[in-house]
């Protein structure tokens, strides 16, 4: 298998785990519709993604699986955060309802931008079981001449999502910020937190 054949594919199953609906795209779309530390939080995603794509590659998979008190302490904690978080979306749909949109919630500091999408990846145990253990476990069937390639593949995939999610989002804020349209990224938001929290607590 040639070396741009390994990074396609790496490419490609990247793309189609990191482009489903989650805690991280949410939370990407949610601050670039507010135009709020748009870099920092893109930013911050693909280094943590590229981070446990390369730690998985490298074997970390079978570690993770391999301790469930490891695995205990981030679905309950992921749980307990998605559940706050995705509650905290909803709480602020009657808020919003008689307001302009985004810009009129209080300013988030770079600290604290940075610290919950930290929180947003790493608390969600999915975050491991994608990057981590399948991304790895895949990476690591194939030579390991081969491996970067693979990696590369799937961590430019997560550099091109995130930013254009979180760019995209901030270019079309005017549209998406329209208090209709905020509403339901609020409400989508919020759902998709809980929900998320619910199967992580109940449904393993």
């Amino acid at each position: 298998m040639t070396t741009a054949a390994v990074f396609l594919s790496g490419l490609g199953l990247g793309a189609s785990l990191i482009m489903a609906i989650g805690a991280q795209n949410a939370h990407v779309l949610r601050m670039g519709v507010q135009r709020r530390h748009v870099l920092l939080t893109v930013a911050a995603c693909i280094v943590i993604d590229i981070a446990l794509i390369g730690l998985g590659v490298a074997g970390a998979g079978a570690l993770i699986e391999a301790s469930p008190l490891l695995m205990a302490v981030a679905r309950w904690g992921g749980a307990a955060f998605l559940l706050w978080y995705g509650l905290r979306c909803w709480a602020r749909l009657g808020a919003d309802a008689g307001l302009a949109g985004p810009a009129t919630d209080a300013p988030v500091s770079a600290g604290a931008a940075l610290g919950t999408v930290v929180a947003m990846s790493l608390l969600n145990p999915h975050v491991y079981l994608d990057t981590v253990v399948l991304l790895g476990s895949i990476g690591g069937r194939y030579p390991a001449d081969q491996r970067p390639a693979f990696s590369a593949g799937a961590m430019v995939a997560s550099l091109l999502w995130f930013s254009a999610l979180g760019f995209g989002a901030s270019r079309y804020a005017t549209v998406l910020a329209r208090p209709r349209v905020w509403l339901g990224i609020e409400a989508l938001t919020g759902a998709v937190m809980v929900g998320l929290g619910v199967k992580l607590a109940f449904g393993g």
